[in-house]
């Protein structure tokens, strides 16, 4: 049994990490036990943390415990449910559709893929969710889970690649 404490994300805009409640952006298209590609919904589930990216232009690397990465002007990930790198980092150019990691915006500052249909991956089933910036606006995501930037540094200490997070509807 881990003492690392799992990640609740409520269906009330909310991320629950040891006993404090931060606000957060969730799909479009609410929550969903029944993800497809490009439904805007996010998964419901419980999933690890894989990895943490980072744009060094913009930020110190970020302290945590999850393995850091660094996101460079030719990363991306793929949303191509025919490609045979569907829901993997790719290199760009590319040929098949993706993500790009570099964004104009702060969004992708800091990104944290979500252990969702990588295990094993199956076309069609979504793509490229992440925990990340919320814009401004704090406008829907496609998908993923969005938090302050100052919030997701704050939580990133405490993140190991023994977290998981539970997406619920509550």
């Amino acid at each position: 049994m881990s003492d690392v404490s799992p990640l609740i994300v409520v269906a009330g805009n909310q991320l629950s990490f040891n006993g404090k409640t931060y606000r957060c952006a969730i799909g479009k298209g609410g929550f969903s036990s029944d993800k497809k590609e490009g439904d805007g919904a996010t998964p419901l589930g419980i999933f690890a943390l894989r990895e943490c990216w980072y744009r060094a232009d913009r930020l110190d690397a970020p302290q945590t415990k999850l393995p850091l990465k660094m996101i460079r002007e030719n990363d991306g990930w793929c949303d191509d449910p025919k490609s045979v790198e569907y829901n993997r980092h790719i290199l760009m150019p590319s040929e098949s559709s993706h993500e790009r990691l570099w964004h104009d915006d702060h969004a992708y500052d800091v990104v944290i893929p979500l252990g969702y249909n990588d295990g094993p991956i199956i076309p069609g089933k979504g793509s490229a969710i992440f925990m990340h910036v919320a814009h401004a606006d704090w406008r829907p995501t496609e998908g993923c889970i969005a938090l302050a930037k100052a919030d997701l540094l704050a939580l990133l200490p405490h993140l190991s690649p023994q977290t998981r997070i539970d997406i619920r509807r509550e």
